[in-house]
């Protein structure tokens, strides 16, 4: 159960070191698409709300970020997401362990600034159940945390959680 309680701790401590930095807000802009060559399936896509779950969960770990809303100026930080890999057969823990990987890259001015590479992996275990879209959730709210760490100091072309 890497995700539930490890991402937990992560997320906390995101919001507690993003709480005392000062740094300048980031808008995140509210859908995070699918690769092409992501390996999500069909179920997924339809049934788990990733492609806004994601972004909500990132602005929401950060006191740094806020969901876009609307066009971005050109001078704004916006931080584009996408889903970039999904193993996740059906069957909740009972098919395997899930993974979710996401990118992202922080946008200033106009031109990339930083960006990461993040993964977060759930094996369910008895406590982390949920289905499969409950494994992915997880995935995905620790990633936010990671994220959200990152967010107080970003660098291009960092690996953020178990993508290390």
């Amino acid at each position: 159960m890497r995700c539930g309680i490890r991402g937990t701790f992560v997320g906390l401590l995101g919001l507690l070191v993003a709480g005392a930095a000062s740094g300048e807000s980031v808008q995140v802009a509210p859908r995070a698409p699918f690769a092409e060559g992501s390996r999500a399936t069909a179920a997924v896509k339809e049934q788990c709300g990733l492609e806004t779950k994601v972004p909500a969960l990132v602005a929401e770990a950060s006191s740094l970020a806020a969901l876009a809303e609307g066009e971005t100026g050109s001078e704004a930080r916006v931080l584009s997401l996408r889903i970039t890999e999904v193993q996740a057969p059906g069957g909740g823990m009972f098919s395997g362990p899930k993974w979710l990987e996401v990118s992202g890259t922080l946008r200033e001015g106009g031109r990339d600034v930083a960006s990461f590479r993040a993964k977060r992996l759930t094996t369910g275990g008895p406590f982390g159940g949920g289905g499969t879209c409950g494994m992915l959730g997880k995935c995905a709210q620790a990633i936010a945390g990671d994220v959200a760490l990152w967010l107080e100091s970003p660098t291009p072309g960092a690996e953020l959680g178990d993508a290390r």
